[in-house]
């Protein structure tokens, strides 16, 4: 062994060929953080001082090749001014390109995994060799900033222009064939043969079957475009590019712009361009909130994993209600390979559920995404009965019938008698108390909240409502059973609303006064698209159901009339009446028409101004900073009362949760992490301004106050 470190190996093979071995010690994968990084510019040395090599295999001991850079060590570096992080950067494309620049031909052997940084080395070498289960990309622009290590200079050399514009701008991971179909990898191998592969290659390389040379100066070359092809390449995919992106993400054009700049340049000066617009991008606030909802995102699979810890699978799992929630939540299990009764009182219900689990999966099929085996394999793992006859095979059951607490009760005492010992029951509702829907049970233990969002083949997160006398190891299996759906699970305490509702009806109530101060709802709906929502207030109410927000507000109100109560009629209350509750009767604040490929479409009448204008108290001039601190405040407001009353563990899951569960903009990160980039003094001067009329609903809690007395933060060791 010529060198053995924390990270890598090197030894001599037969034949003078070397093997580098990338093994990150006492990790479960590959990530290059400094440890990895330095040790790999010591294996170049050592590599360097041989005599006589022949060749140099590039490997992995790991099941995967390399997942990237440690996201944890780049917020250190992003902390860097600009000079610093091009100065870190082209020590790290040094050793790429000492690698790169080796008198002998180099073999990738890519197994799994080789995304971002990982990818980047696996591009430095002369050839690729992939198992057929490997995966290969450029995914940082997801994180805000672009390709550091030679991304967009290589790709492009390798595969052309248009392809790696594609590939970079868009962040898809690309499996093997697809990947060797665009050039980017050599050969496609049996996972199994994927070392004697690279080592055959290898050989042929160093016999001169293959011309390992003019490889190489093909990636270390200009682009061979003149001016005229590279600026209709690279100027019209910009255009393209940024209209995909928006304008809250600038790194997809960033990394288009790196590439055409360096196009024409020589390797070094490409990686000085990539290297300083990296920096610019790193330095972004869109970065800072990107990486922090990839943070967000694994400590939420941290969590689950701890949770989930001693849980066993849900092997057979039971729905009752085929309704579009207990029909949606049937296909997915049933689609991720949960087999899954389907109970419901009415056949013509059964046959809905199931049509709809029928109609996604052709959906699928016709996208290609299935094949019609794999759709029909799927359909028979949804059972639809109108009997308690085989539940007691289930170790796991959703209640989803209609959002009333009597019904519910009803329906849960029923099947508690129908079911083994030690089946997990659980209601899918999104205000209904979990503690009290427990009181008529004869083991409340084994009984939770799971409030999935519609549609539940689209929304990622569930919720978890540990009830009162909700035991452990029901609320560890309600994890489990949301993590088996592919699904990104929080738990979070009974209260009404639970988390996402509670925080989003004080929103919706900000919307409402607004509506009573004489602002029009297109301005306040495009004020809040432009801030980054998915859509405004008034569309998303029409979009959600304004008679389902009419009664979860009633509920709400009840329960904190304080600051979510009115005082009289409501907008909501009118629209109600009036029978407009949004796009299912297609009308609402809009109203609705079908476009060419049959969606709703909005459409602006006098209508609902006019059912507006009654309710309308006073006129007052409103800045575009106005409304969006008339609506976000009383969401951070309500979210701090959250954390406080312990009803989430911590701000990360408050965040993650509106990310997932509402659409709250990413590149913004969350409730939390917004105020901490505001600052929580400058939020509350907004809030004083308002609380006169308001009263609690822009209140600070005593925790914001004493947070801003010490100068504290929600996130990075702020509040947490």
């Amino acid at each position: 062994m010529l060198y053995t470190g924390q990270a890598f190996r090197l030894e001599m093979l037969s034949d003078q060929i070397l093997k580098v071995t990338f093994d990150l010690k006492d990790q479960s994968a590959n990530v290059f953080n400094a440890l990895a990084l330095n040790e790999l510019a010591q294996v170049l040395e050592v590599i360097r001082q041989q005599k006589n090599t022949q060749g140099l295999l590039f490997t992995s001991g790991k099941d995967g090749f390399v997942f990237g850079a440690d996201i944890t060590e780049f917020l250190g570096h992003f902390k860097k001014t600009e000079q610093e992080m091009q100065t870190w950067i082209a020590q790290i494309n040094e050793t790429f390109s000492g690698f790169e620049d080796l008198p002998f031909p180099t073999v990738a052997a890519v197994n799994g995994f080789a995304l971002g940084g990982g990818f980047e080395i696996a591009l430095a070498m002369d050839f690729r060799v992939c198992g057929t289960k490997a995966q290969v990309g450029l995914p940082e622009t997801k994180l805000g900033i672009i390709p550091g290590w030679g991304g967009t200079v290589r790709l492009p050399r390798l595969i052309g222009a248009d392809h790696a514009i594609e590939w970079v701008s868009g962040a898809k991971y690309y499996k093997a064939p697809e990947a060797f179909k665009f050039g980017a990898v050599d050969a496609v191998v049996d996972d199994t043969k994927t070392l004697d592969a690279s080592m055959l290659l290898l050989t042929r390389a160093i016999k001169g079957e293959i011309d390992w040379k003019a490889r190489r100066s093909q990636k270390t070359s200009p682009l061979k475009l003149d001016k005229i092809e590279s600026m209709m390449s690279f100027d019209g995919s910009k255009a393209f590019v940024a209209g995909m992106a928006g304008p809250h993400y600038p790194a997809p054009v960033a990394a288009v712009e790196s590439m055409q700049q360096g196009a024409r340049k020589t390797r070094s000066e490409a990686l000085a361009i990539e290297g300083a617009l990296f920096a610019k991008m790193a330095k972004t606030p869109t970065a800072e909130c990107l990486v922090q909802v990839f943070l967000g995102d694994q400590y939420l699979k941290k969590v689950a994993k701890k949770q989930t810890k001693e849980s066993a699978p849900t092997k057979y799992a039971g729905v009752l209600g085929a309704g579009i929630m207990g029909g949606g939540i049937a296909y997915q299990s049933a689609s991720t390979g949960t087999p899954v009764l389907m109970k419901d009182i009415k056949t013509e219900q059964l046959e809905l559920g199931m049509n709809e689990a029928t109609k996604l999966l052709n959906g699928l099929v016709e996208k290609g995404k299935m094949k019609p085996d794999k759709m029909a394999k799927v359909i028979s793992q949804i059972t639809p009965t109108l009997s308690f006859a085989d539940f007691q095979s289930t170790d796991f059951v959703v209640e989803a019938v209609v959002e009333n607490e009597k019904i519910k009760k009803m329906v849960l005492a029923e099947t508690e008698e129908k079911v083994k010992p030690g089946t997990v029951l659980a209601s899918n509702t999104s205000t209904i108390s979990i503690t009290r829907l427990a009181e008529g049970l004869k083991r409340p233990e084994d009984f939770v909240g799971m409030h999935f969002f519609n549609p539940v083949h689209r929304m990622p997160l569930v919720e978890i409502i540990r009830g009162k006398k909700s035991s452990d190891k029901a609320v560890a299996q309600g994890v489990q059973y949301a993590v088996q759906m592919g699904k990104t699970p929080i738990v979070v305490n009974d209260c009404p609303g639970f988390l996402v509702n509670r925080v989003l009806f004080p929103y919706f109530n900000g919307f409402l006064f607004l509506l009573e101060d004489g602002v029009d709802f297109q301005k306040i709906d495009k004020v809040m698209e432009k801030w980054g929502w998915p859509m405004g207030p008034a569309y998303l109410l029409d979009v959600v159901g304004i008679d389902t927000g009419h009664h979860a507000s009633h509920i709400m109100a009840t329960e904190f009339p304080d600051r979510m109560g009115f005082k009289g009629k409501n907008v909501m209350e009118s629209m109600y009446e009036a029978k407009r509750f949004g796009q299912k009767n297609s009308k609402g604040f809009y109203e609705y028409e079908l476009d060419k490929k049959g969606k709703p479409k909005k459409v602006v009448t006098q209508t609902a101004y006019e059912i507006i204008k009654p309710l309308v108290k006073s006129t007052r001039e409103m800045s575009d900073e106005d409304i969006i601190m008339r609506m976000m405040l009383p969401m951070l407001i309500e979210s701090a009362r959250c954390l406080d009353e312990k009803i989430v563990a911590t701000p990360v899951e408050v965040d993650m949760g509106l990310l997932l569960g509402l659409g709250f903009p990413p590149f913004r990160a969350g409730i939390f992490k917004w105020a901490d980039m505001v600052g929580l003094e400058t939020l509350k001067t907004h809030a004083d301004k308002w609380q006169k009329d308001f009263g609690k609903l822009y209140q600070f809690t005593e925790s914001m106050e004493q947070m801003i007395k010490n100068k504290q933060k929600y996130h990075a060791g702020g509040a947490q």
